[in-house]
């Protein structure tokens, strides 16, 4: 914390009695620096009767040691800040190795101190590689959230597509039928007007021969009246035999007509009626 031995006297004999009296002092000149929880953890330690010093569990559990984080790290950084001052505790050392037995209190010190300083570093580089573990960590989260509302919303389009292709082939099929019904349909009634040409052509030719027929019988009846004429008119009344050949002539006519146009109308209604059907 300091650099410096708080047992350190004018010479080697009363800085040893310091020690074996627990007699020390914290120097302004070199524990200025340190906080006052750090003064009071040590003056708790050094204490010679071991009842009253602190235990590992009341040492472990006093305030310097549980600070809160942002305490502790103002201390490390006005630790960092404050370079170790140890020329007097290596002038120390080599009076105490100079008039004592050899000891590596001195080298210790120095090992001890470099291995807390890489402890110290390596607790930063933790400290490091945690924030970044915690960084990446949200990262990825980040993106397994954005993942997970990405395959939603594929899911939620791919269904809507899904119904919109069934709703498609739906329709297809249902117009393909109503093509088949029309095709259907379409040859139903040119088998229909086939029918019907058919029919309206033997029409036409029962026409045909009806009306040679009636072309004969009405030449057969004009030259029968006309040889009836020539007959009557020979006779000495001629204005009777001239009436009664005109009525004969009407009534022939009349009767021929009749019998020809209802065969014919006959067989037009029976033609037209199978049609419909």
């Amino acid at each position: 914390l300091s650099g410096a031995s708080p047992f350190l006297g004018e010479t080697k004999q009363e800085t040893l009695a310091n020690i074996t009296a627990v007699n020390y002092e914290f120097d302004e000149e070199f524990f200025s620096n340190t906080s006052d929880l750090a003064k009071d953890f040590i003056q708790k330690l050094l204490v010679k009767d071991t009842r009253k010093r602190l235990t590992i569990q009341e040492a472990l559990s006093h305030p310097w040691i549980t600070l809160e984080e942002e305490t502790k790290v103002q201390e490390n950084k006005k630790v960092e800040n404050t370079q170790l001052k140890t020329k007097h505790l290596r002038e120390y050392t080599i009076k105490c190795h100079s008039s004592m037995p050899p000891n590596n209190t001195y080298i210790n010190f120095e090992r001890f101190a470099r291995v807390v300083e890489d402890i110290s570093l390596t607790e930063r580089g933790f400290s490091t590689l945690a924030a970044s573990r915690d960084s990446l960590q949200e990262d990825i989260d980040a993106l397994v959230s954005i993942y997970n509302e990405k395959e939603a919303w594929y899911k939620e389009e791919n269904e809507s597509v899904r119904h919109k292709l069934s709703q498609l082939k739906y329709e297809y099929r249902k117009i393909e039928s109503l093509k088949r019904h029309l095709q259907d349909d379409i040859k139903t009634v040119g088998a229909s007007l086939l029918g019907i040409t058919g029919k309206y052509a033997d029409l036409q030719s029962q026409y045909e021969s009806l009306s040679q027929e009636l072309s004969k019988e009405l030449k057969w009846i004009q030259d029968l009246m006309s040889s009836f004429q020539l007959e009557n008119e020979a006779c000495v009344n001629g204005n009777f035999n001239s009436v009664f050949n005109k009525d004969i002539n009407e009534s022939l006519m009349e009767l021929l007509n009749r019998s020809r146009c209802e065969e014919f109308l006959a067989g037009l209604n029976l033609d037209v009626a199978e049609s419909n059907q």
